[in-house]
């Protein structure tokens, strides 16, 4: 698990410059109201933000999957690539990007020779579940076809243009059902809150592509998304129920209850 950022020397577009030069010195604080506590039972992982060219109508993106809806735990939920830390990926930094590597392609089929990562981001802690989450941020050098690889896992692929994302209109605040807000997207058909929303606009922030945009206006969540998460609600509890709340309001905008 990651504690400080640290970044990699590596030759990269000029529209990636500004974040990578931001991620030399990003603060856990910066991305995250939540850090790991210092205690053994955390349970580190890591998920690969991955950034490519993209074509010439919506220019550069990032890849992101749809969790399958049959999941235990975050069900439907649009999510970044990545997971649990295995024994054989090693420990520390080098032990972080291979774990994301590694998920990226068990999830999606992706050819971990064309990515190239700059940076590793301080770890973020996700309450619910006790994970230290690392996120490894990468230059998709050269793009490879990615697709659902295990549908039990995953249920769709996605890469979503920057710009899009980037989009006020497609921006809002979702509500969820126990009161909190965090950041969301609307895209397509597509419906991304939570941890990977707060993320994301995060990513925005430090990559220079933020848009101004308003907090207000507020959505509720899904009634897909509100059933596939109180089902997992329902087996847990009541402290783990609030712990999954607190999860989801980690990246609210200031001003906005």
């Amino acid at each position: 698990m990651v504690r400080t950022s640290v970044s990699f020397d590596t030759e990269l577009p000029g529209w990636l410059q500004t974040l990578a030069a931001a991620s030399k010195t990003v603060d856990p604080l910066e991305l995250s109201r939540f850090v790991p506590p210092d205690d053994p039972s955390v349970r580190p992982s890591a998920v690969l933000i991955l950034l490519a060219d993209g074509n010439d109508a919506d220019g550069p993106d990032v890849l992101l999957t749809e969790r399958a809806w049959t999941l235990r735990s975050h069900a439907g939920q649009m999510a970044f690539p990545g997971g649990r830390l295995d024994e054989e990926d090693g420990t520390g930094v080098e032990g972080v990007v291979r774990t994301a590597l590694r998920e990226a392609e068990e999830e999606t089929g992706l050819d971990p020779a064309g990515v190239e990562v700059f940076a590793v981001w301080p770890a973020l802690w996700v309450p619910v579940s006790n994970f230290g989450v690392s996120p490894v941020v990468a230059w998709w050098r050269e793009p490879s076809p990615v697709a659902v690889v295990d549908p039990a896992e995953v249920a769709s692929v996605h890469r979503v243009a920057i710009s899009a994302l980037a989009d006020p209109a497609n921006r809002v605040s979702c509500l969820h059902p126990s009161g909190f807000t965090g950041p969301a997207f609307l895209i397509d058909d597509l419906f991304i809150w939570g941890f990977t929303a707060g993320l994301l606009d995060k990513m925005l922030v430090l990559g220079g592509w933020a848009r101004d945009w308003d907090p207000a206006n507020v959505v509720p969540l899904p009634d897909r998304l509100v059933e596939a998460a109180w089902r997992s609600e329902g087996q847990r509890s009541q402290e783990a129920r609030r712990l999954t709340a607190i999860e989801h309001d980690l990246g609210r905008p200031e001003g906005v209850e």
